[in-house]
């Protein structure tokens, strides 16, 4: 146990921050794949349709401003956001801008690579707090925030 994970719920006595959080991330990286499509389409007629020729890129650079942007701004995306989770640090933080680069490029990097992915979902469905594989790397822990309330 680190000196700072006492500033962040313990699953057992506090479940209720927990419960459903690897559900709720699907969720909400599904609905934050889909608005990120739909900026990737507003952005197309301003390429002149070139766009379409390096689409897969268009995405990974819009989805990582996206997720950088929103995640500092209030420490979740929109689509957590909706499903009402957040991310915190170990010591009960929100993100930052460093701390939201950090997990985005995390992120950007396990998706890039099927086997951290992997890595990854199979951390956030065996771990007691849900953790993925850049929360790991990162002391970060998704959190139910109606919980916090």
């Amino acid at each position: 146990m680190s000196e700072y994970s006492w500033h962040i719920p313990d699953p057992v006595t506090q479940p209720e921050f927990y419960a459903d959080v690897t559900s709720k991330r699907l969720l909400a990286w599904l609905v934050d794949t889909v608005l990120i499509v739909l900026i990737c389409l507003l952005i197309l007629p301003f390429t002149a349709f070139t766009g379409l020729f390096f689409f897969p890129f268009l995405m990974l650079v819009v989805g990582f401003a996206y997720r950088v942007a929103t995640i500092a701004r209030g420490s979740a995306t929109w689509g957590m956001r909706l499903v009402a989770i957040e991310f915190r640090r170990l010591d009960g933080q929100r993100f930052d801008l460093t701390m939201a680069f950090l997990h985005t490029l995390g992120y950007t990097v396990s998706i890039g690579m099927p086997l951290l992915q992997v890595i990854s979902i199979v951390l956030m469905l065996t771990t007691e707090r849900a953790q993925g594989l850049s929360d790991h790397v990162l002391g970060t822990v998704a959190l139910n925030r109606r919980a916090m309330t």
